[in-house]
C-alpha cells in the first residue's frame, strides 16, 4: 500500500503543507505517525481527494494549460470489467478520467491510493456552453 508524506499529499491535492496539516488536526484526513514522520495511507488520501474533487472548480491556472501535459496525481477510483477499466484521478484541482484496457490497469497496479501521472494530449477539442 502506498503512503504519502504531508508534502506529497499537498502537492497531489494542489494545496499547501499547512492546509493538509490543518485537515489532519481537524480529523478530516486520517493520518498516522511512522517514525518521526506523519504519513497518510493511499486509500485514505484517495477517498479524501475523490470527495473533494467534486467541489473543485478550475482556477486561473487552467488557462495556462498547454496541449501536452503531465499531471501527477492520485488514483481515486477504478471500475473494471473483463475488457476495459475506467480510472479516475485527482491531479491538484483537476479530476482526470481515463479509459484503458483492464489488463493495462492491472499491469500498472492502478488501485485507489496509487500514485500515477496522467499524460494529456488532446487531438480533439470539445466546445461547451455554460
Amino acid at each position: 500500500m502506498d503512503t504519502y508524506r504531508v508534502a506529497e499529499a499537498a502537492e497531489l491535492l494542489g494545496v499547501s503543507d499547512d492546509t493538509v496539516r490543518r485537515w489532519i488536526d481537524a480529523g478530516r484526513l486520517p493520518a498516522r505517525r511512522e517514525g518521526s514522520r506523519t504519513v497518510i495511507d493511499g486509500p485514505d488520501l484517495a477517498a479524501y481527494a475523490g470527495a473533494g474533487a467534486e467541489g473543485h472548480a478550475p482556477d486561473s491556472r487552467a488557462s495556462a494549460v498547454s496541449a501536452r501535459n503531465r499531471l501527477p496525481g492520485i488514483v481515486t477510483r477504478v471500475v473494471k470489467d473483463t475488457v476495459m477499466a475506467q480510472v479516475e484521478m485527482v491531479c491538484g484541482p483537476y479530476r482526470v478520467v481515463s479509459l484503458m484496457s483492464a489488463e493495462a490497469a492491472d499491469e500498472l497496479g492502478l488501485v485507489p491510493g496509487a500514485r500515477a501521472v496522467a499524460s494529456v494530449k488532446s487531438t480533439n477539442v470539445v466546445v461547451e456552453r455554460p
